[in-house]
């Protein structure tokens, strides 16, 4: 989705928005602004939470099927306790978490003859791409382009997360692209808690 509206006022919306999500499912209670009428749109947003500068969590939505408001809040929630990748996030660590949020836009389909010419297509650190092939999917988003030196390599993981080898192609394979608006939390942990 596209907001009309400074990333400013989005990261000050939403941040308390997620972190009370988080801290409602730990038993704590937070009192946030749920007014602004854009929230109301639909959207789709990512929430990844590090953890002493590590990932901690990542969850999101590829499409805009529900309200902004209610995404992050599924997302957060999500990325917080059901990360098939960690634990569940404990409370103690809930003080110390530092969260981001991306908000994607449309996805566009790439059209390519061959995996050479669906290379070209990709703009390192713009495009988070979505990799499909049957029942293997996968995503990444545009900020993980920072561990990678070419489009080739970040493909080649982008498979290996779905399931498959890196040198796997098949005339099957989907790909779509897409940006992000990318809010970061600064100050983190800014918010009253009770409870």
């Amino acid at each position: 989705m596209t907001l009309n509206i400074p990333a400013t006022e989005a990261a000050n919306t939403l941040f308390p928005i997620a972190r009370a999500s988080i801290a409602g499912a730990l038993g704590k209670t937070q009192v946030v602004d749920e007014s602004a009428a854009w929230l109301h749109q639909h959207g789709a947003s990512f929430i990844t939470l590090n953890l002493d500068q590590k990932l901690r969590g990542c969850i999101g939505s590829l499409h805009a099927h529900r309200s902004l408001l209610e995404d992050v809040k599924t997302n957060a929630r999500a990325a917080a306790f059901n990360d098939p990748r960690f634990k569940p996030l404990t409370a103690a660590e809930y003080v110390g978490i530092e969260m981001e949020i991306s908000l994607l836009s449309a996805l566009s389909a790439l059209r390519f003859t061959d995996e050479a010419s669906a290379l070209t297509q990709l703009t390192p650190h713009v495009h988070g791409v979505i990799f499909e092939y049957g029942h293997h999917r996968s995503t990444y988003l545009p900020q993980v382009w920072t561990h990678f030196t070419d489009p080739a390599m970040f493909l080649a993981t982008l498979k290996q997360k779905a399931g498959l080898p890196p040198n796997f192609w098949e005339p099957g394979v989907k790909l779509h692209t897409y940006t992000v608006t990318k809010l970061r939390e600064t100050p983190p942990n800014d918010y009253p808690t009770s409870g």
